[in-house]
């Protein structure tokens, strides 16, 4: 479960909340709301590597469209395909 803590507490005892920042996320308020998140480095790690970067399509080469429009889906994702439907919209 996340844990928040005061920006205070966090600089008293910041050794205490590196640890915990280890088993979940810490936030860490200042004057009641959430300013920063101290979390193991190894889930930054992970959420780096999560991390998209846009390009505007008029931007790709014509071989860039042809390489997209020619790929295929790995066997076992079959599932994303529903995220290519229109959704209802209310």
């Amino acid at each position: 479960m996340m844990k928040t803590v005061t920006a205070a507490e966090a600089s008293k005892n910041f050794g205490a909340f590196q640890d915990a920042a280890m088993r979940d996320v810490v936030v860490i308020t200042k004057n009641g709301r959430p300013r920063t998140v101290l979390l193991a480095y190894e889930d930054y790690q992970r959420l780096l590597r999560r991390d998209r970067q846009v390009q505007l399509t008029v931007e790709l080469s014509d071989a860039d469209i042809a390489a997209v429009e020619a790929s295929e889906m790995e066997a076992g994702h079959e599932h994303l395909d529903a995220e290519l439907k229109p959704h209802a919209t209310g």
